[in-house]
């Protein structure tokens, strides 16, 4: 599809706004998966590692008490 100015890009055959609009939203919606992907990583990680200072500390308690 060509278009003769890039005000006619814009209004996309007068459907401009819904296409405009859907391609926002898809947008907003990507990078929402995005960042939570990203933050819940980051709190298995945390999780992850606090089990493992923790499982840690208790192997450390018990060679201390023998």
């Amino acid at each position: 599809m060509q278009f003769n100015s890039f005000s006619d890009f814009i209004a996309m055959g007068g459907y401009g706004f819904y296409v405009w609009l859907s391609f926002g939203t898809c947008a907003l919606i990507l990078i929402g998966i995005f960042l939570d992907s990203k933050l819940s990583h980051q709190r298995t990680l945390n999780a992850v590692a606090k089990q493992i200072d923790r499982e840690a500390r208790i192997k450390k308690a018990k060679q201390e008490s023998k």
